[in-house]
């Protein structure tokens, strides 16, 4: 079993920047990807961006290309969002996701372990 512990989030002014913290815990031996999704109400969560444990080029919405920043921690089995230049269109319960298979990873449905989500919230 993984567990995901996530911090972060709070409320900023457009333009501001927050950053978004997640670590897995628990069998995290097997870990492919992680990633960030958010969730605003009524919508599907949607893809933010993705990592993959064994390197590589991250991947992004392109909504939040040049603005936000996905990062990994391998030996602290932390991942990272950096979010810059914050637009009220960011605002949303963002949430982590874990998993442990290679998987399409911008894809919400095939993350096995979810976090409890942060929400964030930007004032225009």
């Amino acid at each position: 079993q993984v567990q995901l512990v996530e911090s972060g989030g709070g409320l900023v002014q457009a333009g501001g920047s927050l950053r978004l913290s997640c670590t897995a815990s628990g069998r995290t031996s097997s870990t492919y990807a992680m990633a960030w999704f958010r969730q605003t109400p009524g919508k599907e969560r949607s893809f933010v961006a993705a990592v993959l444990w064994s390197g590589g080029s991250p991947y992004y919405r392109e909504a939040v290309k040049g603005r936000f920043t996905i990062a990994r921690e391998n030996a602290k089995n932390t991942v990272y969002l950096q979010m810059n230049s914050l637009k009220p269109e960011d605002t949303a319960v963002y949430s982590c996701a874990w998993v442990g298979r290679p998987v399409l990873v911008t894809t919400n449905y095939e993350y096995d372990v979810w976090g409890q989500g942060v929400q964030v919230t930007v004032s225009s």
